[in-house]
């Protein structure tokens, strides 16, 4: 497979947005946000669309839309309690999904163009596409890295439901520009499903078998990591579509650890509290 060069960036490109997607996803899980992925996603496709339409600004347009799309959704103040925030988050996807289907609708190739948004075309990745992205994906990481216990605080104070709002508007709104930002170069290559489940697949995986935060992360990228490489080669062996073939296996990888034993013996713990979070199949 890695003997084609086309093969080989499609790799390269998946591990760069697959790695930091799903450490990423750890705080998305965490923070019970899991829509957020596919609302940004969905608002930068509506972007990239109109800006299709428009005929300019193909990339200055998805990002501004991106990145107003995390400013507003980190701004929402939900004061009813009947009410989640991820109703919210759903219904600003479903209303940017049918904006943009209905502008897609309008071009030459509309059905064709729909399933390069939902799924991407990651095989079609160049040079200049993995060195852009490499480049802002590595920023946004070693952002993290630097900030890393200020972004944790903030997630476990969403977990144990005690955080406040004061005093966190900063953070809160740096997350949310560095999943908009990693979104909009992401779905571009990808599309909006793979992006959704190098986000939320990995890191639910690894939360269902590690406690710790530093064990969650590096099995989250572990399976993002295998699940790129068995996905592209199915997709290569046996000639179906990459971002499907790469989802199906991510899925996979979820079913197993959902069934396996040792999922209940978590792996890295620090004590015998239950995880965070717990899938039972009985």
């Amino acid at each position: 497979m890695f003997s084609l060069n086309f093969m080989m960036q499609a790799f390269i490109i998946s591990l760069i947005t697959g790695l930091f997607l799903s450490y990423l996803g750890v705080h998305v899980v965490g923070r019970g946000i899991v829509f957020v992925d596919l609302a940004l996603g969905q608002i930068s496709s509506f972007g990239a669309a109109f800006a299709a339409f428009l005929g300019y600004g193909l990339t200055t347009i998805p990002v501004a839309f991106t990145l107003l799309g995390a400013l507003l959704i980190s701004l929402i103040d939900i004061r009813d309690k009947r009410l989640k925030l991820e109703a919210v988050i759903g219904i600003i996807y479903a209303f940017t999904s049918a904006a943009t289907v209905m502008i897609i609708s309008k071009t030459a190739h509309g059905d064709s163009d729909i399933q390069e948004v939902l799924f991407g075309n990651i095989l079609s990745v160049n040079t200049r596409q993995i060195t852009i992205t490499g480049i802002v994906f590595g920023a946004l990481m070693l952002m993290h890295i630097i900030f890393r216990k200020k972004f944790f605080e903030l997630t476990e104070g969403f977990e144990a439901g005690i955080i406040e709002k004061k005093g966190y508007n900063v953070w809160n709104f740096l997350f949310y520009i560095s999943i908009g930002l990693s979104i909009v170069f992401a779905v571009r290559i990808c599309g909006v499903i793979p992006v959704f489940s190098y986000l939320i697949i990995p890191s639910v995986c690894a939360i269902m078998l590690a406690r710790s935060n530093k064990a969650v992360v590096i099995i989250a990228v572990i399976v993002s990591f295998i699940g790129s490489f068995i996905g592209l080669n199915i997709s290569f062996h046996f000639d179906f579509p990459a971002g499907s073939s790469i989802v199906a296996t991510l899925g996979i990888f979820f079913i197993l650890v959902s069934m396996v034993p040792l999922s209940k013996h978590y792996f890295f713990k620090k004590d015998k509290s239950p995880s965070r979070f717990e899938l039972r199949i009985e």
